[in-house]
C-alpha cells in the first residue's frame, strides 16, 4: 500500500495530517486556487529552472505520434500540454483535465497564447473519476499531480480504464532523493520552499503542504508496484536530478 493511502477509504493524508477523504478534494482545490497566479514563477524559482528539463525529457520519452489522442491529467497551467501539442502537430486530439478551475483557465490561456487552438478540450474533474469512455486514449500523462489525489490506486485504475490497449501512461513526480543529497534536499524543501512561498506568493501554508505531500508520496519502487498492480503490463522508471524526480512509463 502506498503512503498516500492511510489504510481505509475514510481517511487520507493531506501533507502530514490525516483527514477525512471526503474533505481532501476541497482542500486540494483551495491550495491550487491560492497558488495559481504565481505557480509558474514559483516552479522556475524552486527548481532553478530544472522543471523545464524534467518535463521536456518525459514527453520525449512518450514518443507521441501526430495522430494520437492524448489526455493530460492535472494539467494545471499547461506546461506538459504545450509540449504534447508540439508533438501532435495539430493532427491529433489533446484533452486537458484539472481539478482546479483557476489553474485550468490559466492553462487554456497559455495554450491559446502559444497558438494551440485546434482539437483541444478542457475539463474540470477529479482524476479518480475521469469523464471519458473506456479505451479512449493512446497516451495519458500526469506531471506533479499524482501525489495530490485522494487515493492513488483509484486514480491509477481510472488511468488504466481510459487508455487503449497498448496505450502509454507517463507519470512525472517527485520521488526519493539519492542518499548523497537527501539531507541537503530535505533542508532546502522544509526551510527554503515555504519561505519562498511566503515571500513570492504570499502563501507559506500552501507551499508547506506541497513539501509535505512530496515526503508522503510513494518512492520509485513502490509507485512502480502500484502501477503494475493496477493492471499495466510493464512499467519502467527513470530517475532525474539524483532521484529528486522520477518518470514512470507504463503500458496497458
Amino acid at each position: 500500500m502506498s503512503k498516500s493511502n492511510v489504510g481505509n477509504d475514510n481517511l487520507s493524508y493531506f501533507g502530514f495530517d490525516k483527514i477525512y477523504s471526503k474533505d481532501k478534494l476541497e482542500k486540494i482545490a483551495d491550495v491550487f486556487s491560492s497558488v495559481a497566479p504565481k505557480y509558474d514563477l514559483m516552479n522556475d524559482i524552486m527548481s532553478l529552472g530544472m522543471h523545464r528539463f524534467w518535463k521536456s525529457f518525459s514527453i520525449q520519452c512518450c514518443n507521441i505520434q501526430p495522430d494520437s489522442t492524448v489526455l493530460d491529467v492535472a494539467s494545471g497551467t499547461g506546461d506538459l500540454a504545450m509540449k504534447i501539442a508540439d508533438q501532435l502537430h495539430n493532427t491529433g486530439t489533446l484533452y486537458l483535465l484539472d481539478l482546479q478551475k483557476d489553474m485550468l483557465e490559466i492553462g487554456r490561456d497559455n495554450m491559446i497564447n502559444s497558438g494551440f487552438v485546434g482539437n483541444i478540450h478542457y475539463s474540470v474533474a477529479d482524476a479518480e473519476r475521469l469523464p471519458y469512455f473506456d479505451n479512449m486514449f493512446d497516451c495519458l500523462t500526469i506531471g506533479f499531480g499524482l501525489r495530490n489525489v485522494t487515493n492513488i490506486n483509484n486514480a491509477l485504475a481510472e488511468f488504466y480504464r481510459v487508455l487503449k490497449p497498448g496505450g502509454k501512461l507517463m507519470v512525472l513526480e517527485f520521488s526519493a532523493a539519492d542518499p548523497m543529497v537527501k539531507d541537503l534536499y530535505n533542508w532546502y524543501s522544509f526551510n527554503i520552499i515555504p519561505w519562498l512561498g511566503d515571500v513570492i506568493a504570499n502563501d507559506r501554508k500552501s507551499y508547506q503542504y506541497l513539501v509535505e505531500s512530496i515526503q508522503m508520496h510513494p518512492d520509485q519502487g513502490q509507485l512502480m508496484k502500484d502501477i503494475l498492480r493496477s493492471g499495466f503490463s510493464t512499467c519502467l522508471y527513470e530517475n532525474m536530478t539524483f532521484g529528486i524526480v522520477s518518470m514512470h512509463l507504463a503500458y496497458k
